[in-house]
């Protein structure tokens, strides 16, 4: 059986004449990953079904031409703050910060020039178990506005079980808000199948976050029972988008908050999420360090190339809007005291291809 591997090729080169580079990550068991090292993007992710096919289970372009234009965040690491920052103003330690408001007068995604649009430093890690690749990104004091120096570490890994795992790492040397998300849009069909109206979506929460028409929290979390919000148990999403609720029909579709149940114990992992392709029997779960999980079925999504509900982000991520917000989770973080966070998805059917 073939030992893990990390491999690397040419994929373009920017504007002020950067090259670009493609890492493969290969499990040796069925399973691939491709990493960009511009914007950290995850450019497919092929994973066998049980009949023994295979394809890439997120959404991508196929040059670096189609990242450029991008609006949709498609595959991307996502920061300084990953989601919304009302009116793009917070107050720290008794000054207003200001950041770029670019989605309905509110900021989203870490601004313009998020984290997304940058060329990270890529370090190939391979080992005999699995394959791993490093990637370092600098934020210098007032990038998109955000106070403080702040150094991030991700750490994309592919065991030869097949699971997915993206390790973060962040320090600062001033008092900063931080909410790191991987901006993938899964379908298990893979691109060139169905949409994900058949898809069946479960979670792990028992409340969500309410938003304005802005997309911004409007409070408190509000119980899922009862609501199209209760995913408890596996349902088509196309039954669930086709529900009248104010909330789905504000957005679109899903482009909310999700409260997590609790880990069982502080910074364990805990799942988030199922998702199942009944036509290509994938499944994937999704684990997490962290309290919430953005649930978005890519209601913005315009069709060049991918249809509006083509791809499900399942972003795992504190709170939107909790610079603002004393009673979310602190995303606050601070000298001396690094930030760290895990996130894995997992395909259950490859142990178990029933």
């Amino acid at each position: 059986m073939p030992l893990p591997s990390v491999t690397r090729s040419p994929f373009g080169t920017l504007p002020d004449g950067t090259p670009v580079s493609r890492w493969t990550l290969d499990s040796g068991t069925g399973v691939r990953a491709e990493v960009l090292d511009r914007g950290g993007v995850l450019h497919r992710l092929d994973v066998p079904a049980p009949d023994g096919s295979r394809a890439s289970v997120v959404l991508g372009h196929d040059t670096l031409d189609g990242y450029r234009a991008d609006t949709a965040y498609l595959g991307a690491l996502i920061g300084r703050y990953a989601n919304r920052i009302a009116h793009g103003r917070f107050d720290l330690d008794g000054r207003t910060h200001r950041v770029p408001a670019t989605d309905r007068g509110h900021a989203l995604h870490g601004g313009p020039d998020g984290f997304h649009r940058r060329r990270w430093h890529a370090t190939a890690l391979p080992r005999r178990d699995s394959a791993a690749l490093r990637l370092d990104l600098h934020s210098p004091d007032g990038d998109m506005g955000f106070p403080g120096a702040l150094h991030v570490t991700a750490r994309y890994t592919l065991d030869r079980h097949g699971t997915l795992r993206l390790d973060w790492t962040a320090r600062t040397d001033r008092p900063t808000p931080v909410n790191l998300t991987q901006h993938a849009y899964f379908n298990l069909a893979g691109p060139d199948g169905a949409g994900l109206l058949d898809h069946r979506l479960a979670v792990d929460a028992d409340a969500y976050l309410p938003v304005d028409p802005a997309a911004i929290p409007l409070g408190a979390p509000a119980p899922t029972a009862g609501t199209p919000f209760d995913l408890g148990a596996p349902r088509p999403l196309g039954e669930r988008l086709a529900h009248p609720h104010p909330q789905l029909r504000r957005a679109g579709g899903y482009d909310h908050c999700f409260v997590l149940t609790a880990p069982p114990a502080p910074g364990a992992l805990r799942r988030a999420a199922r998702l199942h392709d009944p036509a290509s029997r994938r499944r994937m779960e999704v684990w997490t360090t962290e309290p919430g999980l953005q649930v978005y079925t890519g209601n913005a999504l315009t069709g060049n190339p991918h249809p509006r509900h083509g791809g499900l982000c399942l972003e795992t991520q504190h709170f939107p809007d909790s610079p603002n917000r004393p009673d979310y989770p602190d995303t606050v973080l601070r000298p001396g005291a690094p930030r760290r966070s895990t996130t894995e998805f997992r395909f259950p059917h490859l142990a178990d291809p029933r």
